[in-house]
């Protein structure tokens, strides 16, 4: 919870201080927001990487939760100093950006933030599963109450982020809000420290990416053999120690089975390393792997679309009637309907959704992890259409009441014709979130758990990585020289809406090429059913001919 609370805290508002405070251009603004969003996942592979192969899950929790609190910490201080910040706006005058020094502390602050939220993201729910022995019926129960209320409290702190601390650092001030942050980490890391007596630790393994190399290396070297006709002849260690749910052999991606090659000259008790001869199970958890990355592939643009939640979006509510009484809401605070989407759906879901779905898919579950994504793909889409029409009209209403050139001003709109679209993301998440993460952790071999959830975060970590390229590339081509780019500065003068829609109509294209790859993939459990039915089938002809060769005999 408190790394939720400290990583959204500081990157929903974040736009809003990069703009007013550092006085940075608006695009720059959001690039340095999803660029910092998206470090912060994709080092969670770097993270599981350290935990599987170097330190375990324990100590990397501990290392990477404690770089996080000083990066807030440094956060902190760069806000409470003067120095590190540019001088105030001077009416009439030119804003001063902030200088090479204040945006290092700046930079530094966000990503050393950035590194430890990475390493702590990629263990945490690992290690809280090993708490559990899945082998017994009793805690393996446990343990999905476990997922639930880990889900709750990181919900919480969504919660608790973008209502209480948006307040906090609006009204009371930064350095108050980056604070609480920083000492909420540090009192979970005290608490985690404190209870380390009572807990169960799983040694490192090694990773899956080593796994995944040998293999390409191995059918590398031997791309010039040929594949024998009996897959019975390819090398699969010692078949008498293997379970009954080894991963069956498929005929896709056969060039990779030259990995299990095993050659004349080669000794039976001097096999060769995994570099030069892997098994053939090795083989067919790496075309899992293989098969699951065009899923993968399309889900990344929904985090595209989540990034325009925290960054264009809050710039909307700040320039709309944010009025409710006496009571102004913070612009970063819109984001609340975004959260409370997605404890709504969560709590609706076992209770109205799934058994609606049943009827309709005939799963127990209601939806597959295949159909959560699709609807999470599908809302994020009319998301980005209604955020494309609520900016027309907010154009249009600067436009009648002369605020084109007034870039600071708001317009008598209020701010709550932006909550269709932080509730459609917000319910697409729902979906997707879980939907993704039930995806990666299910299908993926046994082997490979920690790899799937780095998987999983690597989209989210791509998602915010192409919405800054995408606006780099939005910024560069329609900045004319006589005329201010979509995404201007002065945002009535910009054309955010036909930034939406061109984000909206990518998504609709991504959304297509997703039901293809959907509609291809065979589920684990659906090839694994087809062997084992296959093999059932094959015992009474082998009883059968048992049998006439007694007779002949």
């Amino acid at each position: 919870m408190c790394e939720r609370l400290a990583t959204l805290g500081i990157s929903v508002n974040l736009v809003t201080y990069l703009e007013n405070t550092m006085h940075l251009p608006s695009a720059q603004s959001a690039n340095i927001v999803t660029n910092f969003l998206g470090t912060s996942f994709i080092l969670s592979l770097f993270g599981g990487f350290l935990a599987d192969t170097f330190l375990g899950r324990y100590l990397t929790i501990a290392i990477f939760a404690s770089i996080q609190t000083l990066g807030v910490g440094v956060l902190t201080i760069s806000t409470a100093l003067p120095q590190f910040r540019p001088d105030p706006c001077v009416p009439n005058e030119q804003c001063e950006e902030a200088d090479g020094l204040q945006l290092f502390v700046l930079y530094l602050s966000l990503y050393l933030t950035a590194l430890g939220t990475g390493g702590l993201k990629s263990s945490v729910s690992g290690f809280g599963s090993d708490q559990f022995d899945e082998n017994d019926d009793k805690e393996r129960r446990q343990m999905d109450y476990f997922f639930n209320r880990f889900f709750f409290c990181i919900s919480l702190g969504s919660l608790l982020a973008v209502t209480v601390l948006v307040y906090i650092q609006d009204n009371v001030g930064r350095p108050w809000g980056y604070g609480i942050c920083a000492v909420c980490m540090l009192t979970a890391i005290l608490i985690f420290l404190e209870r380390t007596r009572t807990y169960r630790f799983k040694k490192a393994t090694g990773s899956p990416l080593t796994q995944i190399l040998q293999v390409a290396v191995a059918s590398w070297r031997n791309r010039r053999l040929k594949l024998p006709a009996d897959v019975g002849q390819l090398y699969d260690g010692n078949k008498a120690s293997l379970s009954h749910n080894r991963v069956p052999h498929t005929d896709q991606f056969r060039w990779l089975d030259r990995a299990a090659i095993i050659e004349s000259s080669m000794e039976e008790s001097s096999y060769p390393s995994r570099w030069r001869l892997c098994t053939l199970s090795t083989v067919e958890e790496v075309k899992i792997i293989i098969r699951m990355l065009p899923i993968w592939a399309t889900t990344i643009m929904f985090w595209t679309i989540y990034a325009q939640m925290v960054t264009f979006s809050v710039e909307q509510a700040s320039h709309m009637n944010r009025n409710m009484g006496s009571f102004q809401i913070p612009a970063a605070s819109l984001t609340v309907f975004f959260v409370s989407a997605i404890l709504v759906t969560i709590a609706l879901y076992d209770r109205i959704i799934m058994p609606l779905a049943r009827g309709w898919t005939g799963h127990q579950q209601g939806f597959t992890t295949l159909h959560k994504i699709g609807l999470g793909l599908a809302l994020s889409c009319l998301a980005m259409v209604a955020a494309a029409l609520t900016e027309k009209k907010r154009l249009q209403e600067a436009r009648a009441h002369g605020l084109l050139d007034k870039p600071n001003s708001s317009v008598p709109m209020t701010v709550f014709y932006l909550v269709p679209q932080f509730f459609l993301v917000g319910t697409g998440e729902a979906f997707i979130y879980t939907g993704q993460l039930d995806f990666f952790i299910r299908e993926s071999p046994p082997g490979m758990k920690t790899m799937s959830t780095g998987l999983f975060l690597s989209t989210l970590a791509l998602g915010f990585f192409l919405s800054s390229l995408l606006v780099s590339i939005v910024n560069h081509v329609t900045t004319r020289s006589s005329h201010p780019g979509w995404l201007s500065n002065n945002l009535y003068r910009g054309r955010l809406d036909k930034f939406y829609w061109l984000v909206a109509i990518m998504s609709l294209v991504n959304f297509i090429i997703y039901l293809i790859f959907a509609k291809w993939y065979t589920y684990k459990d659906t090839v694994m059913a087809k062997h084992l039915n296959f093999q059932e089938s094959e015992k009474p002809d082998e009883k059968g001919d048992q049998t006439s060769k007694q007779i002949i005999h």
